[in-house]
Formats: C-alpha cells, sequence, structure tokens
C-alpha cells in the first residue's frame, strides 16, 4: 500500500482507534488478508519503579491467594489502596532474575545494585562480567550493562510513537549506572526525561499543534483518516485486483468510516492539564534546586505528585502505550526527616556496608518511606480513576503497576517480589485478589524483615540474607508477568513466542533465562527458557 502522506505510522494506526490494526493487506497485491479489530479504548502501561525493595513484614497482606477486602489492607502498608482494593492485583510468589550472592549460586558477582537494576526488566545477564562478587573494577561493578533490550522498550518497539516508550526521571534526579532500569537495546540505556517542564512540552503539541506534520496534527485533533488517506485508496483501488480484493477494500474504507475519530479524546487539552495540578507555576517550583522530591510544589501536591499528574496526563492524551515512572536510587529523603541515602538506610546502617551497627529506627525511617511510595502509588491511581473512558475509567483500560527492585532492601533477595498491580488493561487481569503464582498457597511467608534492627539487636547482617525469604519459595519467574502484561496489550511474537515486530503469535518467552541460577558467570549457559506462558491464574475469569 502506498505511504500515508506526512502522517506518523503509529499516530496513523492508534487513529483508527483499534478497530483496523494496519493496512487492508489484499491477497491478490499481497499475499495477506485483511486484518480488523472491534473498536476497542487504548490500552496503557503506567508502571512505578522504586529502589531498595521495602520492609516486607508490613508491606504484604497475611492474605497471598484469594480474594481481596478492606481488612486485609488496612493493617498494611497498602492502607491507601483500600479505596481501590476491587480494582487491585497483587501477584505474589514471583523472582526477578540475576541476584547477587557472595557464592553465586544465584546471579553473577557483579554489584548488589547493578545487576539487579539492570537485570529486571531486561531478565538478560549484565556485560562486562565478573565472577568476583567483591571486586572494585569500575567495568564491572559501575558500568555493565545488560545484553538486551528492557520490557518498555521491546512494547513500545511495536506499539508505541516513534518506538520508544515514555520514561520518565521523577524529579529530574540523574542516577548512577548502576540504577538503571531501562535500555533502548543492548548495552545502550535510555536516560529519557526528567524535567518537568520539557515532559510537558511533548504533550502539548497533541492540545496546541506543536512540532507535528499538518495531517499528523489533523489526525490528533480527530480528523478522518479515511479523509487523510483518500488519495492513496484511490490509487490502490486503480490497481489490477480480484472482485474479491474490491470487495474487502470497500468493507475496510467503511470500517474506517465507522471509526474516523482518532483516539485522541477530547480530554486532552489545557484544561485537564490544569485540573491535574499541572501549570507553569507547579512546573517552576518544581525545577528550583535544591528541593526535595517531598517538597510542595501547589497546596495539594508535591513534586512527585506533579510527575504522576504528568503521566496521567500522557495517559489521557493516548500519548504513548508505555509510561513508567522511575523514582531515583541514591537519595536522601530529607523532606521526610531522614539525613541518611537511601541506599545505606536499606541495609539499616549509615552507609552500604554490608556488616555493621544499626541505625537508630531505622525500621521506623524504611517504613516511613515505604509509607510515602504508597501514598504516591495510590495519588496515581486515584488520578486514573478520576477520568471516564468507553464504558468505565481510564484506570480500568489500564495496568498500573508498583514494580519493586527488590524484596528486602538488606538482603537484597529478589524472591517474593513485592508487586502490586491496580486496574485490569481493558478486562485482561483478574482483580480485586492475591494470586499466589507458585504455587496457590493462601498463607505464603511475608519475609523477614524485621529479624534485625529490632529490640535488642544493634547490629545488621546484609551478608546473611536473614532479613529475606527462603531462597526455596516464591520463586516463579517475573519473566512470565511480563508476557501477561504484553499480551494484555496486544504485543505480538514470532513463531518462537518471543516478540517480533510484525509477529502474529501470543508472546510465551521473554529475556534470555528465566532461572536467577542460569545467570551465574553471565551468559555461560545456552539462551534457555524453562517455563514458558504467561500465568493463567493472572487472567479473568481464571
Amino acid at each position: 500500500m502506498p505511504m500515508v502522506r506526512n502522517v506518523n505510522r503509529r499516530i496513523f494506526l492508534r487513529g483508527l482507534g483499534g478497530a483496523c490494526v494496519a493496512a487492508p493487506f489484499l491477497s491478490s497485491l499481497g499475499g495477506r488478508g485483511v486484518r480488523a479489530a472491534a473498536g476497542a479504548a487504548p490500552k496503557r502501561l503506567i508502571g512505578m519503579f522504586t529502589h531498595y525493595g521495602c520492609i516486607t513484614t508490613r508491606f504484604f497482606p497475611d492474605k497471598s491467594h484469594g480474594a481481596l477486602e478492606s481488612s486485609d489492607l488496612a493493617p498494611t502498608t497498602l492502607k491507601h489502596l483500600v479505596p481501590y482494593v476491587d480494582k487491585m492485583l497483587m501477584p505474589r510468589g514471583m523472582r526477578a532474575m540475576n541476584e547477587w550472592t557472595t557464592d553465586m549460586v544465584r546471579g553473577q558477582g557483579n554489584d548488589t545494585f547493578l545487576q539487579a537494576a539492570g537485570s529486571y526488566f531486561t531478565c538478560q545477564p549484565v556485560t562486562p562480567n565478573s565472577d568476583d562478587p567483591f571486586s572494585f573494577d569500575s567495568a564491572t561493578k559501575f558500568n555493565a550493562k545488560p545484553l538486551g533490550p528492557s520490557l518498555d522498550h521491546v512494547i513500545a518497539k511495536q506499539l508505541s510513537p516513534g518506538g520508544t516508550p515514555l520514561f520518565i526521571r521523577v524529579g529530574n534526579n540523574v542516577d548512577s549506572p548502576a540504577s538503571g532500569i531501562s535500555y533502548e537495546r543492548a548495552t545502550t540505556a535510555y536516560p529519557g526525561i526528567g524535567s518537568a517542564s520539557e515532559l510537558l512540552g511533548t504533550l502539548t503539541g497533541l492540545f496546541q499543534g506543536g512540532a507535528v506534520s499538518p495531517d499528523t496534527y489533523d489526525t490528533i485533533r480527530g480528523k478522518s483518516v479515511l479523509d487523510l488517506v483518500e488519495q492513496d485508496l484511490e490509487t490502490l483501488e486503480r490497481a489490477d485486483m480480484s472482485q474479491a480484493d474490491k470487495n474487502k477494500l470497500d468493507a475496510w474504507k467503511q470500517l474506517l468510516h465507522e471509526t474516523t475519530q482518532a483516539m485522541i479524546p477530547e480530554a486532552c487539552n489545557e484544561d485537564t492539564a490544569s485540573r491535574l495540578g499541572i501549570s507553569q507555576e507547579t512546573l517552576d517550583a518544581a525545577s528550583m534546586t535544591g528541593q526535595d522530591l517531598t517538597a510542595k510544589v501547589s497546596s495539594s501536591m508535591d513534586r512527585a505528585d506533579l510527575y504522576s499528574s504528568l503521566a496521567v496526563l500522557a495517559a489521557v492524551c493516548n500519548a504513548n502505550p508505555v509510561i513508567l515512572l522511575k523514582y531515583p536510587g541514591p537519595y536522601v529523603w530529607k523532606g521526610l526527616g531522614m539525613d541518611i541515602d537511601a541506599t545505606s538506610l536499606s541495609h539499616r546502617g549509615s552507609d552500604a556496608l554490608f556488616v555493621s551497627t544499626c541505625v537508630e529506627d531505622a525500621i521506623d525511617m524504611l517504613l516511613t518511606m515505604d509509607d510515602y511510595y504508597t501514598r504516591k502509588f495510590a495519588r496515581l491511581v486515584e488520578l486514573l480513576n478520576t477520568f471516564d473512558e468507553g464504558e468505565g475509567k481510564l484506570l480500568d483500560n489500564s495496568a498500573a503497576v508498583w514494580f519493586q527492585e527488590v524484596s528486602d532492601g538488606c538482603a537484597r533477595n529478589l524472591n517474593n517480589l513485592p508487586i502490586v498491580q491496580v486496574g485490569s488493561l481493558g478486562g485482561y487481569f483478574k482483580t480485586g485478589w492475591a494470586v499466589n503464582v507458585e504455587d496457590g498457597s493462601p498463607d505464603l511467608t511475608r519475609g523477614n524483615s524485621e529479624a534485625q534492627c529490632t529490640g535488642d539487636v544493634t547490629q545488621y547482617d546484609a551478608l546473611s540474607q536473614e532479613t529475606g525469604t527462603d531462597p526455596k519459595l516464591a520463586n516463579a519467574p517475573i519473566n512470565k508477568y511480563f508476557c501477561n502484561l504484553m499480551n494484555a496489550l496486544g504485543v505480538k511474537a514470532g513463531e518462537d513466542g518471543f516478540p517480533a515486530p510484525g509477529g502474529t503469535a501470543e508472546v510465551t518467552h521473554y529475556g534470555m533465562y528465566d532461572r536467577t541460577e542460569d545467570f551465574v558467570h553471565g551468559g555461560a549457559v545456552p539462551p534457555t527458557i524453562h517455563y514458558p506462558g504467561e500465568f493463567t491464574a493472572l487472567r479473568a475469569g481464571s
């Protein structure tokens, strides 16, 4: 089919509202049949990523499998999500890949922080490899990068404008290489956007006619897609084709007539930005140097909230189906009354030593951080639930997911991950449930975060991993959950099950490995996915 004139291809396709995925692909011309789907609201993944885990003993509800009620959340850190318990999904029993251990039994020997972050969304080893867990070689400890792209880019390559996700650095902090989580391809970190003003500038073009071509602007403002491709269709109609293909083309044109409005809704405007608290005043306040993320930019939000509002505005504008908010790694939360950076505090100490004296009230300070993050996530969910879309809310067509880098911050264990999802992604996921994807047991351990630095225990020992979860438990691979998310969004795979542009199959494979033991020595084991497929227990109706 001739190229659509001047129109950004992905915006053009999104303008079809999901009713038509591509051109009519007429069989007598190209050997392929018409591919179309019923119109539906757009789907979005809005992720929030935080470092250093949490106090798991207070975070997890007692119930690890079964229908969730408000009373399950009320005594936990997640109490701020009580209003959304019926839209909530807690996948329990999962493990992320490439755990650092002193004897290298569950991952590479690079760095406790670098390899956990770099492999989290890639499920790939990092390179160059180290087999010395206590080496301080700068190449392996600070600068190694994963061997493949991260999940946000894999999804974006098929679904996002320009093939890139909307990756947002909350607070415009520049993390150390060891905190990197977004990689556009092997060993290539993706910086994303950190400036709130710059982020807003990428969105205002959608409702102010910014730096886009005239046809693209017409599309996002709701002009008929059929009008934009009229000349191309007339050229196609003059081609020598079978009567069957002529009938298909007529049917496709009728389908376009029925979906003439782009999926950039009327709510994508300055009034919505104002409603979300986004103004020049708040942007100016956020740009002031030396401010903590907890510093107020208005009476109703702090700096972190502003970034959430911008992410929600991007979702309202359908600017990108992949939005990831990343909170900073090494950071001193002065606004929460702390003078120790989060890295050190996660160890329970005043620095990042493996064994040392507990900081007074370390657990209480960590609980304060956990509470802050939960309130930020709850506000993100609340905003997504504010906007009507289709027969439900924008939240219902999305999955807001809080990803945490590790489980317990002192143990740095990657099993028994604390992950929270709110929203069913258009009905794909079960909601109102905790689901133990490993074995379905309702009493999975909540970890052991308070084993040290409480009562008379004044020493912490990160090397022992005592504060974590027994490594024999909660090891279902996170790769499978990523397959769930990709399939729910509409990502396609090749015949081998790995996501691939132009694929037609369901995604069943992701990453290089799905067992943390295979990461030992950094790619020495042939690429192997032992447990293909998604977690069917997370699907609606299961």
